[in-house]
């Protein structure tokens, strides 16, 4: 059925609240998608919109949305993975063109998180692990990391400093991303400050510094067949490679703490489609829900050996003139994290980066690009390349 491609993306502005409906959210990501790509409604067959319910208002939003944007009669599709869910979408969007029954699909993701207290969000994501056998216990999502980061540091002599200089690198690309919640320089030294929140713990041994912020916001991604796509756009991105893999909900069913499976996973089967490993990447987005999922992620991901993801971000090997580029918009830990929305800002920002277009944070002339996004506490995983052939 030839190559898939997209063809657009936007996104709006991460903020910590934002003061309008998911209607007009999903309108500022999707005026800037629109834009970017010079089509009209009538060239979109169908959408797929994603978000997490638990924290959504108005019950079945795929139709509000689709209403509001102009995108009836053509059929509407909702997905969710947690976190993961535009990624998701993007997936089913790939193989929806793929099989031919339909030649441009629009991927929504979006999140309203203010619409809920802290209190409120905190029970919702702690009923995303089992409501018999875990949640009732208290686990929250940064203490499941904080399991994760004790057992790294424990088998790898991995070290708090080595997960704040990650809260460094992303700060010092966040200042530079003009959709970004957080914009402001964090120094290595602020971990250490008693007077600074950032070393504030929150669960031991992760701090304030360590964890991303709940944000408000929506995304775009325009998937295309090779006919529409070349005819629709000037420099179209190409879907290289997906792969997607889950693991049991339950921590007491997995077999290790030091990394995510499904990370591992669906980074073989990426890979294996796109007919590369993990030298040829040249620019990545990771899910750094926290500090300790970055740090795994390099690891996952085939970019450092198991133990030695601590020595890519010592050398400033992750950093834009680094060998792999990691989270140069600032990642999720200076973007904030709405969740429906976050796995399609990261594709936004490969799609620039390949494109030529990301600016201030431009990688020199990358050839493929990777998104890894990631589902609850390693509950879902999603890798995907992109490339310009």
């Amino acid at each position: 059925m030839g190559k898939v491609g997209i063809i657009g993306v936007g996104q709006s502005t991460f903020v910590r609240t934002y003061p309008g409906s998911i209607r007009e959210l999903v309108f500022e990501g999707f005026k800037e998608a629109m834009e970017n790509t010079g089509i009209t409604t009538k060239d979109i067959d169908a959408t797929v919109v994603c978000s997490a319910p638990e924290y959504d208002k108005q019950r079945s939003p795929a139709g509000v949305i689709a209403e509001y944007l102009g995108l009836n009669p053509q059929p509407t599709f909702y997905a969710e993975t947690l976190c993961s869910s535009s990624s998701t979408g993007v997936k089913l969007a790939y193989s929806l063109v793929k099989s031919g029954l339909h030649d441009v699909v629009m991927v929504i993701g979006f999140q309203i998180m203010s619409q809920l207290t802290s209190a409120e969000s905190q029970e919702r994501m702690g009923r995303g692990a089992d409501i018999q056998w875990e949640s009732p216990f208290g686990t929250m999502m940064p203490a499941y990391y904080a399991l994760h980061a004790q057992a790294h540091m424990a088998k790898y002599g991995t070290t708090p400093e080595d997960l704040a200089l990650i809260r460094v690198k992303a700060a010092t690309y966040g200042q530079l991303n003009e959709k970004a919640v957080y914009r402001k320089a964090v120094a290595l030294e602020q971990f250490t400050d008693p007077a600074s929140p950032m070393g504030s713990p929150v669960s031991s041994p992760l701090r304030t510094g360590d964890c991303c912020a709940n944000a408000d916001g929506s995304s775009i991604v325009i998937v295309a067949s090779e006919e529409k796509a070349r005819a629709l756009c000037k420099k179209p991105v190409w879907i290289k490679g997906i792969g997607a893999a889950s693991a049991p909900v339950n921590m007491a069913g997995r077999d290790q703490l030091s990394g995510l499976a499904v990370a591992r996973e669906s980074a073989r089967q990426a890979y294996a489609m796109a007919g590369i490993t993990a030298a040829d990447i040249n620019v990545a987005e990771v899910h750094d829900c926290f500090t300790i999922a970055e740090m795994m992620a390099y690891e996952n991901l085939g970019f450092a050996k198991p133990g030695e993801g601590k020595e890519l971000i010592r050398a400033k090997e992750t950093y834009k003139e680094g060998r792999i580029p990691v989270n140069v918009d600032g990642g999720l830990l200076s973007k904030g994290h709405p969740i429906g929305a976050t796995g399609g800002s990261q594709i936004r920002t490969i799609v620039l980066q390949l494109r030529g277009e990301a600016g201030a944070i431009q990688v020199k002339d990358p050839a493929f690009g990777l998104v890894h996004n990631i589902g609850g506490v390693g509950l879902y995983g999603n890798v995907t390349i992109f490339g310009l052939d």
